[in-house]
């Protein structure tokens, strides 16, 4: 019986098994954010040392200021966070992309960009879209602080081998329908619990054609249903886009890499313990009604109504989903005034994203309804945005042009200091919208990089198509 892509690389890496499906597996390679810095304290009390600090990197995204501009951009960004684990980085030997490195940005946008996951590798992040370099082909899961604690010292994680689904996309999307649409479409389909506890692998000819970039918002976006790893076969498409990048092999050692690559993909006998196909043909543009991603509708639908529901205890989500979001049931969703719009985080802020957005908001002018921020979603994201002019685009039209990290994504801001305020509406292209993500009793929802671009000029949620040049 032939193997799953997951299975191969599981295979590849158990040190010991551990019995009961449990097993010691090897990691390849650990980021951790600058909230991670407590885990160095630990491992100093313990008296133990780091395993493998070159497999270890740093990265300073979650708390540093983002939502700064003008003047303010000349001020530091480092702040206690940052510089405790910049002490800890040196202190043993760590990689450290801090708050004023080139290449700072957010964990899930730079291990792709520089290549610190690698197809079947493993790689692990604390941070619950780690799996975002599942695109690249590796086998990329999220850490809990005793996860990073015992990586640290061991270079090893007990895992518990998850059951393998695939989840594979096919017909033709439409003109404009991006990757975050479609995913939203998959969280509509199979909701929030959907493939909790798999590793899923995402396959058919849409992802097939998709470029990396998208794919990375698909595996970023994948964790929202409930799955424990999820990936992509890696293809000429995955070799294209880590040539050359910093942590990538080269040489003699990029040919043996790359003609190893192109055979983890899932043997064509191999047994899924679920296979799930979706047709993307009908999809619209997609955006979420209640406080939960699989709370979706398309954008020339209607906010359900409860009365509607013949099932008691869904009819009661749905109350209770409208009384958070005080939507009007059975009103469109199109016409809803908005308060902010987000456009950034791990899902959504590389420079196609970028560009998507700049291209709508070329021209046009933000509502004066409403405050609009753009977030690189990293140092090299910025430049090459800032050299191709969207900056000046997005500021032209009255968006604010921000720093990289986290930022709005978990309502941080300028070092947790900056929250969407209660009742405010936000549309962000964020991964998740649960009560209170993005300030205490905020609303979001959660939508495109091109669709919040045109919610922004619109002062209201709206169809992008409308928009279109």
């Amino acid at each position: 019986m032939g193997k799953t892509l997951f299975e191969k690389i599981w295979d590849r890496h158990v040190v010991k098994d551990l019995g009961d499906g449990f097993a010691l597996i090897f990691v390849d390679a650990q980021m951790l954010t600058d909230l991670s810095s407590p885990q160095f304290v630990q491992l100093k009390e313990r008296s133990l040392p780091l395993r493998f600090p070159k497999r270890t990197f740093a990265v300073s995204d979650h708390t540093v200021p983002t939502l700064v501009e003008g003047a303010a951009k000349s001020v530091s960004r480092r702040n206690s966070w940052t510089d405790m684990m910049h002490d800890k980085a040196t202190q043993f030997g760590v990689t450290h992309l801090d708050a004023d490195d080139p290449d700072q940005g957010i964990t899930s946008i730079v291990a792709p960009e520089l290549a610190i996951a690698w197809p079947g590798s493993t790689f692990t992040v604390l941070d619950s879209h780690a799996c975002t370099s599942g695109a690249l082909g590796a086998m990329a899961w999220a850490s809990t602080a005793s996860d990073v604690l015992h990586t640290l010292a061991t270079q090893t994680s007990i895992l518990k081998k998850p059951p393998v689904m695939r989840i594979s996309l096919v017909g033709t999307p439409g003109t404009g329908i991006t990757a975050k649409d479609m995913m939203l479409h998959v969280l509509r389909e199979l909701s929030i619990a959907g493939a909790a506890g798999y590793a899923v692998e995402l396959a058919g000819p849409v992802i097939r054609a998709m470029p990396m970039e998208g794919r990375l918002t698909c595996c970023n976006v994948g964790v929202e249903l409930g799955a424990r790893v999820v990936m992509i076969a890696p293809d000429s498409t995955t070799v294209d886009y880590l040539n050359g990048r910093r942590y990538a092999p080269s040489g003699a050692d990029w040919d043996v890499a790359v003609r190893d690559w192109l055979q983890l993909a899932s043997d064509d006998d191999a047994v899924f313990d679920r296979d799930v196909t979706i047709d993307v043909s009908r999809v619209e543009p997609l955006i979420t009604w209640g406080p939960s991603p699989d709370f979706v509708i398309g954008i020339s639908e209607n906010v359900p109504n409860p009365v509607d529901e013949p099932d008691r205890e869904r009819r009661a989500v749905l109350e209770a989903a409208l009384a958070y979001t005080n939507l009007t049931p059975g009103a469109p969703i199109a016409g809803t005034p908005v308060d902010f719009v987000f456009i950034g985080s791990c899902a959504n802020n590389r420079i196609s994203d970028l560009r998507s957005a700049a291209a709508v908001a070329k021209g046009r002018t933000v509502a004066k309804s409403l405050d609009a921020w753009v977030i690189p979603g990293s140092q090299a994201v910025k430049r090459q945005a800032e050299a191709e002019g969207l900056d000046v685009i997005f500021q032209a039209a009255g968006f604010h042009w921000g720093e990289p990290g986290c930022s709005m994504c978990g309502g941080q801001g300028n070092g947790f200091t900056e929250l969407l305020g209660p009742r405010r509406r936000a549309v962000s292209t964020i991964a998740r919208n649960f009560p209170n993500r993005q300030g205490p009793q905020s609303i979001t929802h959660l939508a495109s990089p091109a669709t919040a671009a045109a919610v922004a000029v619109a002062g209201h949620i709206v169809d992008v198509r409308e928009f279109a040049s």
